[in-house]
């Protein structure tokens, strides 16, 4: 793409402080009337289906929808688009038993951190905690990070203008009017959304003509569909276990289970979320396979755009910006609302305050301070792939453990600790460097000659299967062992 694409950076800088603004001024009249921590924690538990659904949606599907999917696809092909969508959209229909569950086993929660406290004592829950918190700090720092490279890329405004503009107005709003604030611009973030992702389908569909479909990709790039590439079946595993896994743990996920009014309404919103995730995750995907297959030098976390800004207009740059800011909004405030909720829930139970500590005030505290530190990331640019990733195995070690305890009574906290640790351990081994040219096992501790090449090059495929399974393995033999 050449510069005639850009905007001038006083036009991006006016679209997104007014962008930032408008979301930021609906969010405090809106919760003016809401006050309170129980509208803060769950919107008052009375949220119905179309905004529970919006909210769920909007939350799920940050920027990372318009660069991950359409780079995952240039190497992982159809599979890798399959797993990404698959993986996006699961934990929602995951939710409509385990929601069920939890709703009815702990009415007057708000986490899925309080239902791990009384069920395990306080070291493994803190460790579940820290892991949850960690995971969305990393969530938090990729969405902002995108969304400053992506109008850096449109206009070439500065990365940290974006990121002092997204999370200072996100800011105000989330933690004056807390979920109920997030819940309510969601809707109109998802109503923005979904008109503009109709739009940019319609164009691009139009544009490229018979360039978008699977005839033009098999003719330019085969591998990319076929059921003999290896890739397509590890990329599209290691993006559903690893997103799947994490987004099990998202305390945004678990605030809007304990919000929704009634089982009914969350189960619907569950079901039409999960519809409508899965195509756009799989739009955003081929978009990127369809650019890769018309030009191989197209950056791969770019093949939406190539497609998108082909005619160089004004009015398409616009349209980016909208899209990116709406997507990039509705996720920052979910994920600061969320983290801020496990302090005020869980702070007493891992801090040693004062009893007079207003953990409302205390979490607002901690939730600048790592909004500072997300915003020094963003202003640098920097890429936290191998972070994000870092934190999806984390995830994986964990998830199999923790959610089989729901049903498992056998599952105590010492056999629950030796897992995970295990899990984690196994697959550290085998996660691959910065490079993915080798790891602690494969590489390191021993010669990569030792292994078949296709472990030494499905690294990351094998380091979140061993996290994600091991655990399991050690639950069964312990059982084995007590019968």
């Amino acid at each position: 793409m050449n510069n005639s694409f850009f905007l001038d950076q006083s036009t991006s800088l006016i679209l997104i402080i007014a962008i930032s603004l408008l979301f930021a001024f609906l969010g405090i009249n809106h919760t003016k009337k809401f006050k309170g921590l129980n509208n803060y924690l769950t919107a008052n538990r009375n949220i119905g289906v179309f905004s529970l659904t919006t909210s769920l949606t909007a939350s799920a599907l940050g920027a990372w929808i318009l660069f991950g999917p359409a780079s995952a696809a240039t190497w992982g092909g159809i599979g890798a688009v399959i797993g990404y969508s698959l993986g996006t959209a699961f934990p929602l229909f995951f939710l409509i038993y385990l929601g069920k569950k939890i709703r009815n086993e702990f009415p007057k929660g708000s986490s899925l951190i309080e239902f791990m406290r009384r069920k395990f004592a306080k070291s493994l829950f803190k460790l579940i905690l820290l892991m949850t918190i960690f995971y969305m700090f990393i969530f938090l720092c990729a969405e902002v990070t995108a969304i400053s490279v992506l109008i850096n890329y449109i206009s070439g405004t500065e990365f940290w203008i974006t990121a002092l503009v997204v999370l200072s107005s996100t800011l105000i709003y989330t933690l004056y009017g807390g979920l109920k604030a997030s819940i309510f611009t969601d809707n109109i973030q998802m109503i923005v959304i979904g008109v503009l992702l109709i739009i940019s389908f319609i164009y691009i569909t139009s544009f490229t003509g018979s360039k978008f479909s699977f005839d033009f990709v098999i003719k330019k790039n085969p591998q990319l569909l076929s059921s003999n590439y290896i890739p397509n079946y590890t990329a599209g595993l290691t993006f559903f276990i690893a997103v799947a896994a994490t987004n099990l743990f998202h305390q945004g996920n678990w605030q809007r289970v304990y919000a929704a009014k009634n089982y009914q309404t969350l189960k619907k919103s569950l079901i039409i979320s999960f519809l409508i995730i899965i195509p756009i995750v799989l739009f955003m995907g081929f978009s990127g396979m369809v650019a890769f297959s018309i030009d191989p030098s197209t950056r791969p976390d770019l093949g939406f755009f190539s497609l998108l800004l082909k005619e160089q207009t004004i009015f398409l740059s616009l349209f980016v910006i909208i899209l990116g800011m709406a997507l990039t909004i509705s996720t920052v405030d979910t994920l600061i609302n969320a983290i801020s909720s496990l302090v005020i829930l869980d702070g007493k139970a891992v801090f040693n305050l004062s009893k007079k500590t207003n953990y409302l005030n205390f979490s607002k505290y901690i939730i600048l301070f790592l909004s500072f530190i997300s915003f020094i990331i963003a202003s640098k640019g920097f890429d936290i792939l191998y972070l994000f990733l870092l934190a999806d195995l984390f995830c994986c070690a964990f998830v199999l453990t923790v959610f089989l305890s729901f049903y498992d009574k056998s599952i105590n906290e010492n056999l629950a600790y030796i897992s995970i640790l295990i899990g984690l351990i196994g697959g550290f081994l085998l996660f691959p460097s910065p490079d993915f040219s080798k790891s602690l096992l494969v590489g390191i501790f021993m010669p990569k000659d030792l292994f078949p090449s296709l472990v030494s090059q499905s690294l990351l495929f094998l380091s979140f299967i061993v996290a994600t399974f091991l655990p399991l393995l050690i639950i069964k033999a312990k059982k084995l062992h007590i019968s």
